[in-house]
């Protein structure tokens, strides 16, 4: 059974930074393509980043340049980091695994429980 467990999540002041983390299993993490995906009440869940195994990366056009994804395949975890924070930043924020980047974030990806961010004016 795959697990995800994210952490780092917290409450900052608009401009400021925050760094999420995800740890995975060690079979999940090193293959398959990863990625943070987040929801705020009342609005869908949307992608912030993808990672494949290879390390390309993928973003949300909205965050290019504020946040970036890393994994760190010795320590069998991902990274978010999110600098610049503003106040529609704030969700709840999920990291997924899936064997392929075009699948990762479907229902059928794995998920772990996920890591609220909040950010105040």
């Amino acid at each position: 059974q795959v697990q995800l467990v994210e952490s780092g999540g917290g409450s900052v002041q608009a401009g400021g930074s925050l760094r999420l983390s995800c740890v995975a299993s060690e079979y999940t993490h090193n293959t398959y393509c990863m990625g943070w995906f987040r929801q705020a009440p009342g609005k869908e869940r949307e992608r912030v980043a993808l990672i494949d195994s290879d390390g390309r990366t993928r973003y949300a056009d909205s965050l290019k340049g504020r946040f970036t994804i890393s994994r760190d395949n010795d320590k069998n975890t991902l990274y978010l980091q999110m600098n610049s924070l503003k106040p529609e930043d704030t969700a709840m924020y999920y990291c997924a695994a899936d064997s392929d980047c075009y699948v990762v974030g479907d229902p059928g990806s794995y998920w772990g429980q996920g890591t609220q961010v909040t950010v105040s004016s």
